[in-house]
């Protein structure tokens, strides 16, 4: 009976120790199964979110407190990895998260000492307490970072883990990962550590308000010698490695390397303002998302034209500036200026501010006249006119700058060149006053636009950032750009998640666009000037290449713009609460601010590729600038003038017959080239 009794109760023991060792494995599967159901827990963390200029220089850097970069284990050096290993957890790729060997022994020396002595924590453990916890000492909080460290064993690689790892632990003095430590103490990348370098910083994070060689260079390095110990004994370093490393004289910066910008302010904020608007992210995101953002600021123009801005403009005046260039090909926004001192006004007089533009909306009402038929021969009459209207609209009599008027007929080119408002007002209202808003759109213009016959001298608003923009789509060619200040932005493992639109729209046609580029040169042209006194006549001394642009003013706005193929820019200046502008000084400011910027902005740039280049469907004729027929050897001067082919004139100038014969038109037969061909 005793042996049966036995039998039953092996037999029950065993069924027993079945149905637990079965219900266990089930319960470890299903934890298994919800571990993978649940799926790989997020990485990120509050990272420092950098950005760059077109060079690759960081201009800026999001102001946490906290300095982190991410840095990718391929581009960390072996024998840093190796020495934080080697020192924290050297069966890191043997174990499942958990080194329960440590933890006994850890168990058993702090029982002895009746107090925590020594800790077990593996990598894994450190890095889940490092991404989800706190570090509070509560059961738990070490029950979570159990559940986090499985979760990250059973969804992530090791060489996933050790890349976590040692870009969030602390290395004290606000920098978290071995970047930011490699920055701060070394003032150099981690990518650049030494070996000597490496252990030091391995030896820190065990107590950063120790181990710092800023707080405390002997303990540190004491630190540093257990450390290539570790290494030695791992295998990782040979003992000469470890003797020359101990060895190595060691030189700490303690200072992190990036700030907040001190160049281009205004750009810095425009920036930050996109990355809500048009990358759609929100405020944490941007200041600790750890993107690397990537701008269209070219650093050598920022700073001409901060200091063309600084040098031109009275210390004693209250006049503000807003200035801006741009790439006309791609619309990059290479240079910005708000205001002559963010510290004191923040208010981006560039991109916020809404002035009128005077006489530099005329390029975009002769542009619509080129479409409607008018070529640059047009002539109207230019003297004093007063303009009735039939459906209730008050008379209107435009006035130009000093009442100086040709008393004759003027053609558009030199109605450009001269900036004649009377052309200007009578031009408008012949094509009737819808088309020229219908133009300022096409351009990128969006600020709202009263429909007066004042429109064709600049009286509605706009802001200097549009203007840049549509002065830049006649320099391209007619291409449709939109200002880029963000050409790139990547998260923190560099997966870009955002990159500027391109554009491949034609919004003005080629040919028409060049002529009135050609047109836009006549301000500045030296053999015009004393004949007819052009608007740039005080800055064409110092013009060492071809520009096209327009000046404009108000009683309260003075502006410039202009362009070469590769290189568009526009200034305002002004007082901010629209006072008059009285000395004539004052209103050169913002010439000679855009001349200087493009001098030194193209100094050494070859000019070839600044040049205005004609399109196939347009042809070079010589013309008298006043009567715009086709110039004679009599006539005194001459302007090489574009045409859309088959709108150039056809009639000879006779004006100056009582000088010398004219020349006769060749026959179609005629083989001989006419005289201009022979020069041009």
């Amino acid at each position: 009976m005793g042996s049966k009794k036995r039998w039953r109760t092996f037999r029950l023991f065993s069924v027993l120790s079945l149905l637990t060792a079965t219900i266990l494995i089930i319960v470890l599967f299903s934890f298994w199964l919800w571990i993978k159901i649940l799926g790989p827990p997020p990485l990120s963390i509050p990272q420092s979110t950098l950005y760059y200029a077109s060079d690759g220089s960081i201009i800026g850097e999001s102001n946490s407190g906290e300095k982190r970069y991410w840095i990718s284990l391929d581009e960390i050096p072996p024998h840093v990895s190796d020495a934080i290993i080697s020192i924290e957890d050297r069966t890191f790729y043997s174990h499942h998260g958990f080194d329960l060997k440590r933890i006994a022994g850890a168990m058993a020396a702090n029982v002895k000492a009746m107090g925590k002595v020594q800790g077990a924590s593996t990598i894994s453990q450190q890095y889940a307490r490092n991404l989800f916890l706190t570090l509070d000492k509560t059961w738990s909080r070490k029950l979570l970072e159990a559940f986090y460290t499985i979760r990250l064993e059973v969804n992530y690689g090791k060489e996933e883990i050790l890349e976590g790892y040692l870009n969030t632990i602390s290395f004290g003095h606000g920098a978290y990962g071995i970047e930011a430590a490699s920055q701060f103490y070394y003032g150099k990348s981690a990518k650049e550590l030494t070996l000597a370098e490496a252990s030091m910083l391995a030896g820190i994070p065990k107590g950063p308000g120790i181990y710092s060689p800023l707080i405390s260079e002997e303990k540190a390095k004491s630190r540093q010698g257990l450390v290539l110990s570790a290494m030695e004994a791992t295998g990782a370093i040979s003992p000469e490695e470890a003797k020359v490393a101990s060895r190595e004289p060691l030189f700490f910066i303690g200072k992190h390397p990036h700030h907040q910008a001190e160049i281009a302010p205004y750009f810095y904020d425009t920036v930050k303002k996109e990355l809500k608007d048009k990358v759609g992210l929100d405020d944490r995101s941007i200041a600790l998302g750890g993107l690397r953002v990537y701008t269209a600021l070219d650093v050598k123009q920022q700073d001409i034209a901060e200091k063309a801005i600084s040098e031109t403009i009275s210390e004693s005046t209250d006049i503000q500036a807003g200035f801006a260039a741009m790439d006309p090909e791609t619309g990059y926004v290479t240079a910005l200026v708000g205001g002559r001192n963010y510290k004191n006004s923040s208010f981006n007089r560039a991109t916020q501010a809404v002035r009128q533009p005077g006489s530099t909306i005329k390029p975009l009402l002769y542009y619509t006249a080129l479409e409607h038929g008018f070529t640059p021969s047009s002539i109207l009459k230019s003297e004093p006119t007063t303009f009735r209207f039939s459906d209730g609209q008050s008379e209107y009599t435009p006035h130009n700058y000093n009442n100086q008027y040709a008393n004759g007929e003027i053609t558009m080119a030199q109605a450009l060149a001269l900036s004649d408002n009377v052309y200007a007002v009578k031009t408008h209202l012949f094509l009737g006053q819808d088309t020229l808003v219908d133009t300022i759109r096409k351009v990128g213009i969006s600020t709202k636009m009263k429909k007066v016959p004042s429109l064709a001298l600049g009286t509605s608003g706009v802001k200097p950032i549009e203007l840049l923009n549509a002065y830049s789509i006649i320099a391209n060619g007619g291409k449709k750009v939109e200002p880029v200040f963000i050409v790139r932005v990547e998260d923190f493992r560099g997966k870009v998640i955002y990159e500027a639109p391109k554009f491949n729209e034609q919004v003005l046609k080629p040919e028409f666009a060049f002529v009135l580029s050609h047109m836009m040169t006549g301000m500045f042209d030296k053999k015009l000037n004393g004949y007819a006194t052009v608007t740039g006549a005080s800055v064409i001394n110092q013009m060492s290449r071809e520009y096209a642009g327009k000046s404009g003013s108000t009683n309260s706005d003075s502006w410039m713009a202009g362009f070469t193929p590769k290189l568009a820019s526009v200034v305002w200046t002004g007082y901010d609460k629209g006072k008059e502008i009285t000395l004539t000084e004052d209103k050169l400011y913002a010439k000679n601010i855009w001349i200087r910027f493009m001098e030194r902005a193209l100094e050494g740039e070859d000019e070839k590729e600044h040049e205005f280049s004609p399109p196939a469907k347009v042809v070079a004729i010589p013309v008298d600038p006043v009567n715009g027929k086709i110039a004679t050897n009599s006539c005194p001067v001459f302007r090489l003038t574009y045409f859309v082919r088959g709108t150039e004139p056809t009639e000879y100038c006779t004006d100056h017959l009582h000088d010398s014969q004219v020349e006769p038109a060749p026959s179609k037969k005629e083989k001989k080239k006419r005289w201009w061909q022979r020069i041009f």
